[in-house]
């Protein structure tokens, strides 16, 4: 199914869901701790305590049951390249987090190997810090003849930071086909006016132009050696086709005895040939910044898709973070698959997809349907649950989605009291059975010492009448509009389906998700590309 999102695992999700080579595109930007320290992705688990010892990244991956599982699946799959690599690197390495990631990666890209059509690509983004790990990896997974380029792109100037090494400011992108077959369209871009205006010197009636060579850089060419124009040289045309282009005007002698030269206007050019080194696509900046942390810049997918893709196809993002790829391929009138493993990020996709395109439909799968999903997310994964509770009344997670002690705040709505003035409400999120009175006690305290305006709590469980007369007692919130708000309100799951959302003044969006700028479609195209 395509233009579609799935919460979830994304190799359980492509093992169900994504059918044999029925992907034309995959980008992924797998979640890996580039900036710990190097030494700390290889220390060695020692007993129950490593992983506290290890003062991880939330999406660092640590040697464990899973990756074990993994481990094992891919020295049992028909890829045996696959297998005797990770094999190898697993004896080089030891049990450590970066062979954790490496296991749970070869799993998921021997997936992604099998879902691509004979004609579909892999774009894999990552950093130095296993950039030339995961291109083993790919060698032996696509083979090694089916790697295409390593991309290197600036994503940044280098900061001026005190260090023993030379500061950083790229990332690697590999780019793997399925076989020699692959969808390629070389992608251009403007040419430098310093460079345009020093080369293309000459003028006349149809344009700007400038003078390239004919010589043949193979001087042993019998048949392309000939006398034309009183000099005789290795051309790079047969002699019909340069006499035909002499007498149309595009083939000149600047003087008698000068080797001829092919006219090549300005407005005839493809533009300059984009490398394997992109500088022209700055980080995602200003407007188009969601404030995600690990977000990609519009144009970087825009390039990639139009490069690998044709209209209609599909691309298939399976780490799909906050949706940039699916972003570009809606923009350039492709299918997309996106796949992630938290709710956040499913939450901010599909808002950022209807912020972006007016009308758009696509289906989302995995996330909390009815009362039951929503109770059976609770009982599996309680931090899921809240991001997903909260995003569901229009808040966003606390600090920024990161597990652990959250001072009793699962959630925060803003909302606008006034025409300058936005406050805040607290939201606390309560998955269990067991909820009484002192829930509604606690966000009232972390109200007062918020400073707060409004408190929300979401629970599972059906409120008591105790609770209920509690959080009347909190009060009202008056903001000066004629209706007056209940300073603490409950909400429960069931209402929660029903339609049911806080009572506030008018929820300002943009304070508590950005907004994805409206795209204009009218004048969608594939790109400057040479087809």
């Amino acid at each position: 199914m395509t233009n579609a999102l799935y919460y979830g695992d994304n190799l359980q999700v492509l093992r169900e869901n994504i059918t044999s080579e029925s992907v034309d595109l995959v980008y992924l930007d797998p979640p890996f701790n580039s900036q710990a320290s190097y030494n700390i992705l290889f220390r060695s688990p020692a007993g129950k305590s490593a992983e506290a010892q290890i003062e991880a990244f939330e999406d660092t991956w640590h040697w464990g049951e899973e990756s074990e599982q993994s481990y094992h699946e891919v020295l049992n799959s028909v890829n045996t390249n696959a297998a005797e690599m990770l094999r190898a690197m697993r004896g080089f390495l030891g049990e450590n987090d970066m062979m954790a990631y490496l296991a749970m990666m070869a799993v998921r890209l021997l997936e992604l190997h099998r879902v691509l059509k004979p004609t579909g690509s892999l774009y894999l983004h990552c950093d130095p810090t296993a950039s030339h790990y995961l291109k083993i990896l790919l060698d032996a997974v696509f083979g090694a003849t089916n790697f295409r380029n390593e991309i290197v792109w600036k994503r940044s100037n280098p900061k001026s930071l005190g260090s023993i090494n030379f500061a950083s400011c790229n990332d690697t992108i590999l780019r793997y086909s399925k076989s020699a077959k692959a969808t390629f369209h070389q992608p251009y871009e403007e040419h430098d006016p310093n460079y345009a205006e020093s080369a293309y010197k000459y003028k006349d009636d149809q344009g700007i132009y400038r003078l390239l060579p004919l010589l043949n850089p193979n001087d042993n060419r019998p048949n392309l050696t000939y006398e034309f124009l009183g000099v005789t040289r290795v051309w790079r045309w047969t002699r019909e086709r340069m006499q035909d282009t002499y007498e149309s005007g595009l083939v000149v002698q600047l003087k008698s005895g000068a080797v001829p030269q092919y006219k090549k206007y300005l407005h005839e050019s493809k533009g300059r040939t984009v490398s394997n080194c992109w500088t022209d696509i700055p980080q995602a900046a200003g407007n188009e910044s969601l404030g995600y942390p690990t977000q990609k810049p519009l144009a970087l997918l825009e390039r990639i898709i139009n490069a690998s893709s044709n209209p209609g196809d599909v691309v298939l993002d399976p780490f799909c973070g906050c949706g940039t790829a699916a972003h570009a391929a809606q923009k350039l009138g492709r299918q997309w698959i996106g796949i992630d493993v938290t709710c956040l990020a499913i939450g901010l996709i599909e808002r950022r997809l209807k912020d972006a395109f007016v009308g758009i439909a696509f289906d989302v799968h995995g996330t909390p349907k009815t009362l039951q999903d929503a109770v059976d997310l609770a009982e599996r994964d309680k931090y899921q649950f809240q991001w997903w509770a909260a995003s569901a009344v229009g808040g966003r997670p606390y600090a920024g989605k990161k597990k652990g002690a959250d001072g009793g705040i699962d959630g925060i709505l803003f909302f606008r009291s006034g025409a300058k003035t936005t406050e805040s409400a607290i939201i606390s999120v309560k998955g269990g059975n067991n909820v009484g009175v002192g829930a509604v006690r606690d966000l009232h305290s972390v109200i007062e010492r918020e400073k707060a305006a409004i408190g929300v709590l979401i629970t599972a469980a059906l409120p008591t009448r105790t609770m209920q007369k509690e959080a009347a007692a909190v009060g009202l919130y008056d903001c000066g509009l004629e209706e007056k708000f209940p300073r603490l309100q409950i909400i429960t799951l069931a209402e929660l389906f029903q339609g049911k959302r806080p009572r506030i003044p008018l929820v300002d969006t943009a304070a508590t998700f950005r907004t994805a700028a409206r795209e204009d479609l009218s004048n969608r195209r594939q790109g400057k590309l040479d087809i």
